[in-house]
């Protein structure tokens, strides 16, 4: 089985079902979303991760939350769907596709309610919702390809390339960001040979990346974290690719907790640094990095999830951030499904939001 027949949101005969990623590798377990709770908690624990797929997963699970509305009043529907939407945003506050796909799924109602004139009915409503999360899913898709054939561009065959964290196709709806030019480098013998850091604590790196390339027969190497530096010194790191959850205007990228490391370690070592960010990953509202919420997560994750007893002090002190920001002094091009954006990032992601 080819790794992108594996979708972390599945919408059949109208069932959500989601990859619970927590369970990787060692099982490939769809579970079955059926309220805003269950679509909270998914987002909240992982079991949904990577900004595009948190997008498509909002996208399907506020329509899946409000869909047994029995009433017939359109107001008290928007009503419901504005307040669900409220409740799911709640669940991660860093990665912006979350707010980004409630929010237009919240405009296509109010659109089609004004220009029908009271006209629309509820049920029409839900369709209307339906669908528009599946335009979500299938941009989604067709964003990571046209990442993939950019991010390409940039790469030679027999490259040797680092990755942190996963954005890969189980972190979108297929194909992936900053994994897109690795797959298909594969079906074009590029041969690239691809590290991969774990990415303490919650190991994504170890559980996910390695195993969707290792699944699909790249040639990867698993790291811990702080061996990125001995590999860049050793000469075997060409390029670094990395995932964003959200760029602010003046191109600072927030991605999970170790990446700015990584982009300042490129930097000494003359390492290119690309950021794959698909446009709904670009909030020009937020003018810096320093404008960016950053989640903080329970400490039991660093020194007792993975552990069969407690690996710190009872009692010590945890400092646990999901994310943090690079600068966009160290991110070397920005890739989109527009193209690759490149220095002043302030005037030139701007620039390319507005084309």
């Amino acid at each position: 089985m080819k790794v992108f027949d594996i979708a972390p949101v599945r919408f059949i005969d109208d069932k959500m079902m989601i990859l619970d990623q927590t369970r990787l590798p060692g099982e490939e377990v769809y579970i079955e979303a059926q309220t805003k709770e269950d679509v909270w908690e998914a987002i909240y624990h992982l079991k949904v991760r990577g900004a595009p797929a948190i997008g498509v997963a909002a996208g399907y699970g506020l329509y899946i939350s409000v869909r047994g509305y029995e009433g017939r009043e359109m107001e008290g529907f928007r009503k419901l769907v504005r307040e669900t939407s409220e409740y799911l945003n709640s669940s991660r506050p860093t990665a912006v596709n979350l707010s980004w796909a409630l929010k237009r799924m919240e405009r296509v109602l109010d659109e089609a309610t004004e220009k029908a004139g009271g006209g629309l009915t509820v049920e029409d409503a839900k369709g209307l919702m339906l669908a528009e999360a599946e335009k979500i899913r299938i941009e989604d898709e067709e964003s990571c390809r046209a990442m993939g054939e950019y991010g390409l561009s940039l790469l030679k065959p027999g490259m040797g390339i680092l990755t942190h964290c996963n954005a890969g196709t189980i972190a979108t709806a297929k194909y992936g960001t900053c994994l897109a030019p690795i797959y298909l480098g594969k079906e074009r013998g590029y041969d690239f040979k691809v590290f991969a850091d774990e990415t303490r604590p919650l190991l994504q790196g170890a559980r996910l990346t390695s195993w969707e390339l290792h699944k699909s027969g790249i040639d990867v190497t698993l790291i811990c974290d702080n061996m990125a530096s001995i590999v860049m010194k050793n000469g075997w790191i060409d390029a670094v690719v990395v995932g964003c959850d959200r760029m602010a205007a003046n191109g600072d990228g927030a991605n999970k907790i170790g990446t700015s490391g990584v982009a300042i370690l490129a930097k000494e070592y003359g390492i290119p640094f690309y950021m794959f960010v698909p446009t709904s990953t670009i909030d020009l509202d937020t003018p810096t990095g320093d404008d960016i919420p950053i989640e903080l997560r329970k400490g039991e994750e660093i020194y007792q999830m993975w552990y069969e007893k407690n690996m710190a002090p009872e009692g010590i002190k945890t400092y646990n951030p999901s994310f943090d920001v690079t600068d966009h002094k160290y991110i070397t091009a920005v890739i989109t499904e527009k193209g690759v954006v490149r220095p002043p990032y302030d005037v030139n992601l701007r620039k390319l939001k507005n084309e």
